[in-house]
């Protein structure tokens, strides 16, 4: 699974006659066929992207196999582990909680990594080929989540088969389903997910502006990152002062938020309000990444590429 700037002019829109702008409150004709043209090149974006994805739909389904494999030792780790406690809960999590927990981190890692994204665009950056993003009316941040978002379609669709089979053999770790409403929230968050990790790592990779060679920030930032969004184990088994902290942060949305609400562990307003600030958080970064790229631009020159 796996992911750029230069200064431009762009011509300004001439102004729409009186005789339109009078016509109303609305959007006019001009300006609707001009978001038309939009959605349509971006749509285009995404269908020839989708089409490149699924010549690699084999790689996909490999890798993903090979990603269960470390499976076998978690669930045989957190087996150890509740028998040696001697308890039947761990900061509220049975055996199977815990076991299904794990799983579903899968699911909403698979929605909110976004491998090469930060390094792709401080590569762009530094080669200079991020000037055909100036060249071209194309938003650098808009062709970005448009390629994401086909490379996610791609990838949950041919890694939807292994997926399954891995959650069905191990169904029993699911002692109960959420209902319709849980379901519901459980899917926008990942859809969230996927808008915070993205915007996340795109803030990220602007960093490129400033600094010559990202790639130890990079590894430092995704260390971190793994840990402290609950993909190793939920958050609710640290100590509540650091338990409480880390859920402040937006990285619990990246992995440890989809999985508890779709166990139930988050209800009621606190579902509503973690929904909200997910949805906060995704517009932050992505409002941030684009500050960075306009004052990026500032300092960028097209050197190479």
């Amino acid at each position: 699974m796996s992911p750029e700037t230069m200064a431009s002019t762009s011509a300004v829109p001439a102004a729409p006659p009186p005789a339109r702008r009078a016509a109303g409150p609305g959007l006019g004709p001009s300006r609707l066929d001009h978001a038309r043209h939009i959605a349509k090149k971006y749509a285009k974006i995404i269908r020839i992207t989708l089409i490149e994805r699924f010549t690699y739909r084999g790689d996909f389904f490999l890798t993903t196999v090979l990603r269960f494999l470390p499976m076998l030792t978690t669930i045989l780790l957190w087996h150890a582990v509740y028998t040696g406690s001697g308890q039947d809960q761990l900061s509220g999590f049975t055996l199977d909680q815990m076991i299904a927990y794990l799983l579903l981190v899968h699911i909403s890692r698979m929605f909110s990594s976004m491998p090469g994204l930060a390094a792709g665009i401080a590569r762009d950056v530094r080669d200079g080929t991020l000037k055909k993003y100036l060249l071209q009316p194309l938003s650098l941040i808009g062709y970005l989540l448009a390629y994401r978002v086909a490379h996610k379609t791609a990838y949950i669709a041919t890694t939807a088969l292994p997926y399954g089979l891995l959650f069905f053999l191990c169904r029993s770790y699911f002692t109960a389903l959420p209902d319709g409403p849980t379901w519901a929230a459980y899917v926008l968050s990942l859809l969230l997910a996927f808008l915070v990790g993205f915007a996340f790592e795109a803030c990220i990779g602007m960093v490129g502006f400033w600094f010559l060679e990202v790639t130890s920030l990079l590894y430092i930032v995704n260390t971190l990152n793994f840990f402290v969004s609950g993909h190793m184990f939920p958050l609710d088994l640290l100590p509540p002062f650091w338990a409480g902290l880390l859920k402040a942060l937006p990285f619990q949305y990246l992995a440890y938020f989809p999985a508890a609400v779709f166990l139930g562990k988050i209800q009621g307003q606190d579902l509503v309000l973690g929904l909200l600030i997910e949805f906060a958080w995704g517009v932050a970064f992505l409002l941030l990444a684009h500050g960075l790229y306009r004052l990026g631009l500032r300092r960028y020159s097209a050197y190479g590429g």
